[in-house]
C-alpha cells in the first residue's frame, strides 16, 4: 500500500465522523467533497487508488457504472471493511485547549507520531464549566474546535459527548488513547473500564520538554487586563 491510499483509508475513516455525513448503513460517505476541502488537487486524480484499495477488500465503494469507471457519480459513497479500519492506527488525544500554546503542539505532534490518524476531542462547555468551576473559559466549545482544527496535522476535531468520555471514545474507536503529560486521568483505570465497555485499545501517558508551560499559568500571568482572565 502506498503513501496516498493510507491517506485515502485515513480521510474515510475522518470523513465517517461527522455527524452530519457519517454513514449508518452500507453506502458509506462523500469522499471528494470533503479531499476537496483538505487538499487543492483535483479528487478525481485519486479513482485509481480508490479502485485498488476496493479491489483489495479495504474500502467498499458505492458508485453508477462499471468496474474501473466512476461515470456521472463525481462523489463516490466510500466506507471502510473492517479489513481497511486494521489498516489505519488511530489516536485520540482528548482536552479543553482554550488557550494554545507551545505545550500543545509538542503533545499532540508526539501523539501523531504513534499512529496515522490524530483524532482531537474537544471538551463540550458543559464539561469543562463541571471540571473547572473557579476558572475561567474564555473561548466556547466551537471556537475551541476551530483553533484545534487549524492545526495542520491534526486530521479531525470533534466536539466531546456531554454525558460520558466513554460515548465519546465508542463514537471514535480509536486504537490508542495518548494523554497529555498533566492530565488527570490514570491510564490502568482509563484502560480497564474502556476494555469493561468492549473497547480494546492502548493508554498513552505523553511526556514534554517543557512542563512548566499550562493554560492556567499563562492565564495568571496574563491577569486581568488581558481578556479579562482570572
Amino acid at each position: 500500500m502506498n503513501s496516498t491510499q493510507r491517506y485515502l483509508l485515513s480521510s474515510i475513516y475522518c470523513n465517517s465522523l461527522c455527524e452530519s455525513s457519517r454513514a449508518d448503513a452500507d453506502d458509506g460517505v462523500p469522499l471528494f467533497s470533503y479531499l476537496s476541502q483538505k487538499l487543492e488537487v483535483d479528487s478525481t486524480l485519486f479513482e485509481d487508488d480508490l479502485l485498488k484499495l476496493s479491489r483489495s477488500g479495504l474500502i467498499v465503494i458505492n458508485r453508477d457504472g462499471k468496474e474501473g469507471k466512476f461515470l456521472d457519480r463525481k462523489e463516490p459513497l466510500c466506507s471502510l471493511t473492517k479489513k481497511g479500519r486494521a489498516e489505519i492506527k488511530v489516536v485520540l488525544v482528548g482536552g479543553v485547549f482554550d488557550l494554545l500554546h507551545a505545550g500543545h503542539i509538542h503533545t499532540l505532534k508526539s501523539a501523531k507520531s504513534l499512529g496515522d490518524v490524530l483524532i482531537i476531542v474537544v471538551a463540550t462547555d458543559t464539561t469543562v464549566n463541571s471540571l473547572k468551576k473557579n476558572r475561567k473559559i474564555f473561548h466556547d466549545e466551537n471556537s475551541r474546535l476551530e483553533l484545534v482544527s487549524s492545526i495542520r496535522f491534526v486530521d479531525k476535531a470533534i466536539i466531546g459527548r456531554k454525558t460520558s468520555i466513554y460515548e465519546t471514545v465508542d463514537f471514535v474507536k480509536p486504537d490508542i488513547i495518548a494523554l497529555g503529560y498533566d492530565q488527570i486521568h490514570d491510564e490502568k483505570l482509563l484502560k480497564k473500564n474502556c476494555l469493561d465497555r468492549g473497547l480494546k485499545l492502548d493508554v498513552i501517558r505523553l511526556s514534554s520538554p517543557i512542563p512548566q508551560l499550562k493554560s492556567s499559568v499563562i492565564k495568571s500571568e496574563l491577569g486581568n487586563s488581558f481578556y479579562d482572565l482570572q
